[in-house]
């Protein structure tokens, strides 16, 4: 355990349906933490005022050290340099067009850097995780929706427009016409998402399970269809890594999120189908599981946090 008077700072993770805080040292490791449900519904304020009362709570407890910067992971299409959420879905009513790191600032007095949590958890990999030391790395997310982002010499490829990362609005021969969340059809998240690969072994199946854990359970267990379902699902993947790595050839290549704990079947299929996109002199790369769980998204804003903030104090 750190010494409780090492130096920290704080970071957020904000969700669609839960804001985490914590104050990481230096070295990734939180030495406190504060979880509460996400108010998406009542508003940009209600968002803020909750995620600004978990830091502010973590900073006055007892024995707490001085913690003057805040770096944020957030849901939603960000733009780093200005600290603005540039678009947001309806999820987080009234998100789009918040001055997040201005509004946090305000209300903490911590001078605040802001990312998507997307980018958020690739960073945590990358300083503290599966990516460390490797100068480029593509995080793969697959969870309720499919992200990524590329990280090059420690800073997310933020895009033109702030939008790099949308890994799962790629077309995939798997999604057919499947309808996706964006509007479009035939995208890689309508099919291999969590809730992509929950509804479609519905409809092989001709009836409906829990949820996707049920459905990994199922193909433990046996049963075949359940099984397929999973496979396909790495493979599609898989086969977008796989051209991902084509054009971007990272040093590794780390994948997370909820689905990616779906086991070894769905792994399987995700390292075969890389291997038969990739270029012949590619098939080392490196596909690395992510290292960090929950935390990674936490551990990552406040690496940014540190890299953007404190490091800078200290030279």
């Amino acid at each position: 355990m750190p010494h409780p008077e090492a130096p920290v700072v704080a970071a957020l993770d904000i969700g669609g349906t839960k804001t985490a805080a914590a104050l990481v040292t230096a070295r990734g490791e939180i030495v406190g933490r504060a979880t509460a449900p996400t108010p998406g519904q009542a508003g940009a304020e209600a968002i803020l005022a909750t995620a600004a009362e978990l830091v502010t709570r973590l900073g006055a407890a007892p024995g707490a050290p001085p913690v003057r910067h805040l770096g944020v992971g957030s849901a939603g299409v960000i733009d780093p340099q200005r600290g603005v959420v540039v678009g947001a879905t309806d999820v987080l009513v009234g998100w789009a067009g918040t001055p997040l790191a201005q509004k946090l600032e305000a209300l903490t007095g911590m001078t605040t850097s802001v990312v998507n949590d997307v980018h958020a958890h690739a960073l945590g990999d990358v300083a503290f995780g599966a990516g460390k030391g490797c100068a480029t790395a593509l995080f793969v997310g697959v969870g309720t929706g499919v992200g990524g982002s590329f990280i090059v010499d420690g800073a997310p490829l933020a895009g033109a427009h702030n939008a790099a990362g949308h890994i799962g609005h790629q077309p995939s021969p798997y999604a057919g016409e499947l309808p996706c969340s964006c509007g479009a059809v035939g995208h890689l998240e309508a099919f291999a998402s969590g809730p992509g690969l929950h509804a479609e072994h519905a409809r092989r199946a001709g009836a409906a399970v829990q949820d996707l854990r049920a459905v990994a359970a199922l193909a433990s267990a046996g049963d075949e269809i359940a099984a397929e379902v999973l496979r396909d699902g790495g493979a599609a993947v898989g086969s977008a890594i796989g051209g991902l790595v084509n054009v971007l050839d990272p040093h590794v290549v780390v994948v997370g999120g909820g689905v990616s704990e779906a086991g070894e079947l769905w792994w399987e299929a995700l390292r075969s189908a890389v291997a038969g996109e990739v270029l012949p002199s590619l098939v080392d790369t490196p596909i690395a599981a992510s290292a960090l769980g929950t935390d990674a998204a936490l551990v990552g804003a406040a690496a940014l946090a540190w890299s953007t903030f404190a490091d800078k104090e200290s030279s």
